[in-house]
């Protein structure tokens, strides 16, 4: 029986909020769900009933809702301060979390651009690969290689290098291209071939387009070990190795997208230490605060960093920046979330030193 406070919610919410990736003429005849709290692995609406959060809240909470840890560090941080602007100043928090993240990710990734979110994340990874290749002389890497069925979020330049027609679709005449790899997907192999032998012929392809176009290729963006969006596809052992192996060869960054597959989404803290694959850029997202706040982060190397580096004048500056890059409570949150890994053992036997 439903409550006439959940009924004037409902009401409200039809007439004033428009809902993401949601059919609104529909949602305005449903029987919508308003949810109120959260605690452990579940939802509570407003008149009492739990739900199983079975997507994680979209596949962000990590250690479940009202983790005492994490609402403690947000509690203490809010007694300090809420935010600061990283733009001319630093913080305490998101100092802390760089060190911290630099620390676990995979080696030499020890320079982080904090943003907001995972389509943050790559369109700053795309701008740095893009921006790096200009201030080194090589002008003419203008251009990206992805692979097929990507999702790499909602910008501009993520939905570029992404694939799903339903979400790019509309927006092609403002999109710019891409190169297309083949992605292996041994149930459906796009080459035709039987799953014994699957990835040669999708990395031959990948090899081609390298071979072909690196002149001109910034930089090959994967979701690494795992296609979430298109539909959790499991790339075969050694692929994600040998497309490293591959860029290396032809000069091509890597921009490895973890903002569905990090902070323990496969097993390791990140998809790439799988098969040992060190990118050029990491993106961050999603899971980075336990569920808590939104705070995305793009880790890369000195070698990228000081190509940014010169005088004022020569405009080196990465010019990319959010309001809340760096917010101190999505820190703090993401700090208490590495401590709980840590203290609790999420990742076993690693010999992690978060």
């Amino acid at each position: 029986m439903k409550s006439d406070r959940t009924k004037e919610l409902q009401r409200l919410d039809k007439a004033y909020v428009w809902h993401p990736f949601t059919q609104m003429k529909e949602w305005e005849t449903g029987d919508t769900l308003i949810i109120e709290k959260g605690q452990g692995n579940y939802l509570i609406d407003t008149d009492g009933r739990r739900y199983l959060d079975g997507v994680a809240s979209l596949w962000v909470n990590v250690h479940g809702h009202r983790k005492k840890e994490i609402d403690r560090a947000i509690t203490s941080q809010l007694g300090k301060l809420a935010h600061s602007t990283l733009l001319g100043l630093g913080n305490t928090p998101s100092i802390k979390l760089a060190e911290r993240l630099s620390g676990i990710a995979p080696k030499d990734l020890n320079r982080v651009f904090f943003s907001d979110n995972g389509s943050t994340a790559v369109e700053i990874a795309l701008k740095m690969a893009f921006q790096y290749w200009e201030q080194k002389g090589f002008e003419g890497k203008k251009k990206f290689v992805a692979f097929t069925g990507a999702y790499h979020g909602d910008t501009f330049g993520s939905m570029s290098v992404g694939e799903i027609d339903i979400f790019v679709k509309k927006y092609r005449p403002l999109l710019f291209s891409a190169y297309r790899a083949p992605y292996p997907y041994s149930y459906r192999c796009p080459a035709g071939k039987d799953r014994s032998d699957c990835k040669t012929e999708c990395l031959k392809a990948f090899e081609d387009i390298l071979k072909k176009h690196s002149g001109e290729i910034a930089a090959c963006i994967i979701e690494p070990m795992l296609q979430g969006a298109a539909g959790m596809i499991v790339s075969p052992p050694g692929f994600l190795k040998k497309v490293r192996s591959l860029t290396k060869k032809y000069g091509v960054l890597l921009i490895a997208d973890e903002v569905a597959t990090g902070f323990g989404r496969t097993g390791k803290m990140f998809a790439c230490e799988i098969e040992n694959v060190v990118p050029d850029f990491l993106c961050l997202a999603k899971g980075i605060t336990g569920g808590y706040m939104p705070l995305a982060a793009t880790l890369t190397t000195d070698k990228v960093y000081r190509a940014f580096l010169g005088k004022y004048e020569e405009y080196r500056s990465f010019f990319h920046g959010h309001t809340y890059t760096g917010n101190p409570l999505g820190c703090a949150a993401a700090l208490a979330n590495l401590d709980i890994f840590e203290n609790e053992q999420v990742i076993k036997g690693l010999g992690l030193k978060i």
